[in-house]
């Protein structure tokens, strides 16, 4: 299949991801990959970017040089915020996300399984980053967005069974990769969309989960 760059890999999904959100959602970006996608989101619906750090209301990604210092996500990168946006402590941030008033969380992950369980952070003892608010964003938005590359270095990551310790169980609601859209349901894993960097060989090559393939699959160009 087509040898993709890291960039255009994450340009692929993050524009992906884009297309999923409704206008007037609060969303929440997960670190890495998926703080991407607020550059891709259409300029015709208004979504409001929520950080667990404590922002409500993120822009698009500030040009090199025209950053503000004292604004970043929870990640530690700058980000814009936009007019009306508004800035909390971590007791209301929490609030808002146990509450239930995300409907989209968008992140990455190490493994995902059959069953929509998710394993995103590493063993605790290594020198990694820890879980951080993933456990209460899966287990308290709507609907919860898988934004990752499909294998790493050559490993799959989309399991019949996570290997790893698990941040939620049977949260996971779409798998979105460099290769298609994936859809958890109580049947397993739907592939619902073939991107045109891969083949319905390759996917299957690259995932262990059994991939059921919907009768209304759509082949896209990306």
């Amino acid at each position: 299949m087509e040898d993709l760059s890291k960039e255009k890999i994450r340009s692929i999904i993050a524009n992906r991801v884009a297309q999923e959100l409704k206008d007037g959602d609060v969303v929440n970006l997960g670190i890495g990959l998926p703080t991407e996608v607020v550059n891709y989101i259409p300029e015709n619906i208004n979504i409001i970017l929520q950080s667990e750090n404590g922002i409500l209301g993120m822009g698009q990604t500030p040009e090199a040089g025209k950053e503000d210092l004292n604004i970043t996500n929870a990640g530690g990168n700058y980000v814009s915020v936009k007019s009306g946006g508004m800035f909390f402590d971590s007791l209301m941030s929490f609030s808002i996300i146990r509450g239930g008033h995300v409907n989209a969380t968008v992140l990455g992950a190490l493994e995902v399984d059959e069953e929509g369980n998710l394993a995103n952070w590493m063993v605790p003892g290594k020198m990694v980053p820890g879980m951080g608010g993933a456990m209460d964003l899966v287990v308290g938005s709507k609907l919860v967005i898988v934004a990752m590359e499909h294998t790493a270095k050559g490993s799959k990551k989309i399991l019949k069974r996570c290997s790893l310790p698990l941040t939620a169980e049977k949260q996971v609601d779409i798998i979105i990769t460099e290769k298609g859209v994936m859809e958890v349901t109580n049947k397993g894993i739907v592939l619902k969309e073939l991107f045109s960097t891969s083949s319905l060989e390759d996917i299957k090559e690259n995932t262990e989960a059994n991939l059921i393939i919907s009768e209304n699959l759509k082949m896209v160009n990306v």
